[in-house]
């Protein structure tokens, strides 16, 4: 069911339509590169800086971001800041409640409260390299999403399939994305 001319969960559903519209008749206006820069600053502290292009390599918005990372105690960080993996989490429930307020939205449903509970589990020795048959990275992450709407248990599965099918984050996250590295050294 499309909504027009109304806000529903603060979005403005008419330009969600448009955009839809605008990028359906030419895709080139929904593909961006979006661009992160990192610097370590000190032990295992760094500072990312991201900037949002369009394929054309112009800025999109003149709006900059930082954000700092750390590590635990337990690997030698001072905690100052969430690490690489905490980020990816937050980065995932981020994704998910911007996917649930525009669909929801879009169906017309009107959300009286959203949260996201993720977690994952890391082994340690991948990362510090101690045993080869342990991955680096997460085993496996698990996220809870706790939804009070004004909906039907089909309108909330509906909405539910459709975000889990349009989410970035999750995509990246359950499909390989590819991966190239380049070192230069200085």
């Amino acid at each position: 069911m499309a909504v027009t001319d109304k806000t529903v969960n603060g979005v403005d559903v008419e330009q969600l339509e448009g955009a839809v519209e605008a990028i359906t008749a030419d895709p080139e206006k929904g593909q961006f590169t979006f661009r992160a820069e990192t610097e370590w600053t000190d032990a295992l502290q760094s500072v990312t800086t991201i900037d949002e292009f369009d394929q054309a390599g112009e800025t999109v918005a003149t709006r900059e971001f930082t954000i700092e990372g750390d590590e635990p105690e337990q690997i030698l960080g001072e905690r100052t800041a969430p690490n690489a993996v905490e980020l990816l989490l937050a980065a995932l429930g981020s994704c998910l409640s911007v996917g649930y307020a525009a669909n929801a939205a879009a169906m017309g449903v009107e959300l009286r409260g959203l949260r996201f509970e993720m977690e994952g589990d890391v082994d340690l020795r991948g990362f510090l390299g101690i045993s080869e048959d342990v991955r680096a990275g997460y085993d496996d992450v698990a996220c809870t999403v706790y939804l009070d709407a004004d909906a039907s248990a089909e309108d909330v599965d509906a909405l539910r399939e459709r975000v889990e099918a349009t989410s970035p984050l999750m995509d990246n996250i359950a499909n390989e994305v590819s991966l190239e590295t380049h070192l230069v050294v200085e």
